[in-house]
């Protein structure tokens, strides 16, 4: 069954807050997978995708099989095998580190010191089909990255992503706290490596002022400009990882050439043709912030968009009684439920990414972190309803048989969040040692 997202039912959640203030609005086996061959300040959450859905039963099987991948023609990561085609496997030696040995994991992500009971969701591992990706390791990371900068820029995602990064490198080296009102930022002396993180809700210029018809407090997103609350940074950073997407279910007006084109959840007049849905919004973002960073004359560094994240909520939105609660395992071959709106959104991605390396002018480097569908089998990966310490909350479903409010968009800590960092090592190392190569 097809999961058909209705964007209007979540920008209102709650979780979904921005973070930036001071801006204006602006035990052994494997699982077998398979995936169809198609298309500064931290603590928020932010809301999912409303999606009505089947409910998708895990089932562990003992065989591995290869899982297609969307990224090897779109990615410029073509050294080795590719990353994306594989399939999850059970690790009996488990993370790397623990809720208790990482002092900066966001309670909203702390799985097990809010209660969950289960623990398997920890262990599995992403296995390509033709290589091997190594566990993560800190020290490899910290020398790879001697005296250069990593920067994760966009959204909650993004900041559970950085977090996921802090705590691997927390396991060989505290870091010092340098951060400020615009950035978060922590550098690790024995490397002078820092690791920085920005917000921006959709990494397009934004502002709250009245644009024509659209008054003033509804957030004007101009699609065809980057954010410069992070573009005066980028020539400071060797290393970019970009994410968003889940933003452009919220409110905003879309804005190409100083002229209103669209809009989400607003567009008063009627009479007047709306040119730019949300998705349509959302690719041509992508395709510019890419841009603006490939053509700039300062940076000349390595880019890595992060694919859009799935989500996991079955049976409704995060406010109509979707739910996650129960899911131990990774699902099992044949079990992937489509989303429409996830695919939809991540072709954008693909598209934007494409017209994006066709203008590049400069010496960096743009590559493709397609996550999106071997994600899609993590439904075991999220808080659900774990999200708080609070020793009354609701983990179980009522008399009524609702499920209790829960988290099925971020990522459990440690949990499959963490793969993606064993991706962006494996990644810049490539990436580095293609470069010492090509000047030897």
């Amino acid at each position: 069954m097809s999961l058909i997202v209705n964007p209007s039912s979540i920008y209102k959640n709650p979780l979904l807050v921005q973070e930036k203030k001071g801006r204006p609005a602006p035990k052994g086996g494997s699982v077998t997978l398979s995936v169809k061959d198609n298309g500064a300040d931290k603590g928020s959450e932010e809301s999912s995708s409303d999606a009505a859905s089947a409910d998708s039963k895990s089932g562990a099987k003992s065989d591995i099989s290869a899982v297609p991948s969307n990224a090897s023609k779109t990615s410029s990561d073509d050294s080795g095998c590719d990353l994306y085609q594989g399939s999850w496997f059970y690790d009996s030696l488990g993370p790397l580190y623990t809720n208790n040995t990482c002092p900066v994991l966001t309670q909203m992500q702390n799985c097990q010191g809010n209660g969950r009971p289960d623990k398997e969701y920890e262990n599995w591992r992403w296995k390509p089909s033709q290589c091997d990706l190594p566990r993560f390791d800190a020290k490899k990371f910290l020398e790879l990255m001697r005296g250069k900068t990593i920067a994760f820029i966009g959204d909650s995602v993004a900041r559970n992503q950085m977090e996921s990064m802090l705590c691997l490198l927390w396991q060989v080296e505290a870091p010092k706290n340098r951060g400020n009102k615009k950035m978060q930022r922590y550098f690790f002396s024995s490397t002078s490596t820092t690791v920085v993180r920005i917000w921006s809700s959709w990494l397009v210029h934004q502002t709250p002022e009245s644009i024509d018809f659209a008054p003033k407090g509804v957030v004007k997103l101009h699609l065809d400009a980057p954010d410069e609350q992070f573009m005066e940074f980028i020539p400071n950073f060797d290393v970019i990882v970009l994410s968003s997407g889940h933003w452009f279910a919220k409110q905003s007006v879309y804005v190409l050439n100083n002229e209103i084109v669209g809009g989400q959840l607003w567009w008063p007049d009627r009479s007047r043709p709306m040119k730019v849905n949300n998705v349509e919004a959302f690719g041509i973002s992508v395709e510019t912030i890419l841009t603006s960073i490939a053509t700039h004359p300062n940076f000349t560094g390595l880019a890595i968009l992060r694919t859009y994240s799935p989500d996991h909520y079955e049976g409704g939105a995060w406010n109509t009684g979707g739910s996650c609660t129960g899911k131990e395992k990774p699902l099992a071959p044949g079990k992937l439920v489509e989303n429409g709106f996830t695919e939809t959104m991540h072709k954008k991605q693909i598209t934007g990414f494409d017209r994006a390396i066709k203008k590049a002018t400069n010496k960096s480097k743009l590559k493709l972190m397609d996550i999106t569908e071997s994600f899609g089998y993590r439904h075991d990966g999220h808080p659900g309803p774990y999200r708080s310490l609070d020793p009354n909350k609701l983990t179980k479903r009522g008399p009524d048989g609702k499920p209790p409010p829960q988290d099925c968009l971020h990522w459990c800590m440690p949990g499959p969040v963490d793969i993606w960092n064993e991706l962006v090592l494996e990644i810049i190392r490539r990436d580095f040692e293609a470069n010492q190569n090509s000047s030897t």
